[in-house]
């Protein structure tokens, strides 16, 4: 099986779904400039303008577009260059695109993807924030984060699949991450865990490049005689917790990663779920690692002292364990 990054992989599955005449890409410098991250670069060319829509500045119009575009019958990809600027979009979606389906009984769906980065590497405090909570916290949204090129592939392809909108986010520093592939077409299920590491002594939950950092982490861990078992949950919301409780109940120990703010984030739904279906297996408090509640810094040793390293985790788990 060949072995290719996250942006070939999301390349592939671009090209595939846009074999289908009802697809197109609309976006910031999607199409002279190939995207921020390379992953459209030739798809003007190749499709036309047509199908490969560069947009203005105007995030609300890029997405609102998208919907009417799928309330007609066409299966629209919105690429919003960071998901800093998916604010700009957020009447869009969470008053209508999340809303259409059950606001019309059922009557009318939104098929659209809107493809979107988090990220960080000295882009400050209003160009480094995640919004993953704020998605998946609202119904008639699905959220699908993966962490590797075989799952970018494959949940791409399902979210463009979907009747329902999708919010897909990538992230800046997993681009160049490379994995197996197939060449041919694949679809991976949207809302179904997956567990990629297994061990006896704790649970890590986890998606996104933490799940990369993680297993980082538990490799270190490994040469002291800790074994960590790691679950990538990949989707958000529909949220799937089954492997993550299977194993839960199995360690006694859990110990959430996520790359947001503690307070009020993914960190504490997932933590909550596995206190509330999980509390007999319970052996110690279920640990957080989380970014420093502060406005990303622009200073480079600030922002590392801010985000999350594999030292961290590793001693979230060591904790855990004590």
């Amino acid at each position: 099986m060949p072995v290719i990054t996250v942006r070939e992989a999301l390349r592939q599955a671009l090209h595939e779904l846009m074999q289908d005449e009802r697809v197109f890409i609309i976006g910031e410098d999607i199409g002279h400039y190939g995207s921020t991250y390379g992953v459209t670069a030739g798809f003007l060319e190749q499709y036309g303008p047509e199908r490969i829509r560069d947009a203005p500045i105007a995030e609300a119009g890029i997405v609102g577009l998208a919907i009417g575009a799928a309330l007609v019958g066409m299966r629209p990809i919105a690429e919003i260059m960071s998901v800093n600027f998916s604010l700009l979009a957020f009447d869009q979606l969470i008053n209508h695109a999340a809303k259409i389906y059950s606001m019309f009984g059922g009557q009318m769906h939104v098929p659209m993807v809107l493809r979107t980065t988090n990220g960080w590497t000295q882009l400050s405090a209003t160009h480094s924030q995640s919004f993953d909570v704020m998605f998946a916290h609202v119904p008639g949204l699905k959220v699908v984060a993966p962490a590797t090129p075989y799952d970018m592939k494959g949940l791409l392809r399902a979210s463009v699949a979907d009747p329902d909108p999708v919010i897909f986010i990538e992230h800046t520093l997993m681009y160049t991450v490379k994995g197996e592939v197939p060449d041919e077409p694949y679809e991976v299920p949207i809302g179904r865990s997956a567990l990629v590491r297994e061990g006896r002594h704790v649970t890590v939950v986890t998606y996104s490049r933490m799940v990369h950092l993680s297993l980082q982490a538990a490799e270190l861990l490994s040469r002291e005689g800790i074994e960590v078992e790691i679950v990538d949950l990949r989707t958000l919301r529909p949220l799937d917790m089954s492997l993550a409780l299977a194993s839960f109940k199995k360690t006694g120990r859990g110990v959430v990663v996520t790359e947001d703010w503690q307070s009020f984030g993914t960190s504490a739904e997932i933590a909550a779920r596995l206190y509330e279906y999980g509390f007999d297996y319970l052996d110690a408090p279920i640990a957080r690692v989380n970014f420093k509640e502060v406005p990303m810094p622009y200073s480079k040793n600030l922002e590392l002292k801010t985000v999350i390293t594999v030292d961290r985790i590793a001693t979230a788990i060591r904790d855990a364990l004590t």
